[in-house]
């Protein structure tokens, strides 16, 4: 469990595809920030957004693999990360403060940015989200876009606006996402255990 606050960035310094009868996984290689000295193999990070398991670490890398399952639901937003570059979070620890809210790191789908634009010193973020997700997001409600945890400013049908406060713009990527590029989107989990429930009652 995570917190959508975004602790480091980072890059892929390289990949490494592995193809099987039917699918693939990529293994990727991830610069080490120099703050993660408490790392243990099978710890779980936050990687744009999606849970990743540390399969090992040197004193310069981590080493990731994305499954097929992972490769099918963010899609053309993976081929991405490369020149985007990866928020990096940690998993909680029990008794720690929940400054963003709680985040899982399950993607539940890949939006795109449709508009971004300045706002006295603030960034203002459009994104069109899938249709099948738009039901769990509403005005001051909470979003993660890739693994940040951010407040929903507006909502037009499938159209969510967001706004980045400088410190967010200092210490994420989101800045250098352009208009076009597709985005990793989680709904906040307790909005989607009440629709379940819903469902289920």
């Amino acid at each position: 469990m995570f917190s959508g606050i975004i602790e480091s960035q980072s890059q892929i310094q390289r990949s490494q595809v592995d193809d099987h009868a039917n699918s693939k996984t990529i293994r990727i290689f991830v610069t080490k920030p120099s703050s993660y000295n408490d790392l243990k193999i099978g710890d779980s990070i936050c990687t744009n957004g999606v849970c990743l398991t540390v399969e090992a670490f040197t004193a310069d890398e981590i080493q990731f693999c994305l499954g097929a399952e992972t490769l099918a639901v963010l899609g053309e937003s993976f081929s991405q990360w490369q020149s985007h570059g990866l928020n990096l979070e940690r998993s909680l620890k029990l008794g720690d403060r929940v400054h963003g809210h709680l985040v899982t790191g399950h993607v539940d789908g890949v939006g795109k940015i449709v508009k971004t634009y300045e706002d006295g010193g603030s960034w203002q973020i459009v994104i069109q989200v899938p249709q099948d997700i738009k039901k769990f997001f509403w005005k001051k409600g909470s979003i993660c876009l890739q693994g940040v945890s951010l407040t929903v400013n507006d909502v037009q049908d499938d159209l969510i606006s967001v706004c980045l406060i400088p410190e967010t713009m200092t210490v994420t990527n989101l800045i250098k996402i352009p208009v076009g590029s597709m985005i990793n989107i989680e709904s906040d989990y307790l909005a989607k255990a009440y629709f379940q429930f819903q469902v289920q009652s």
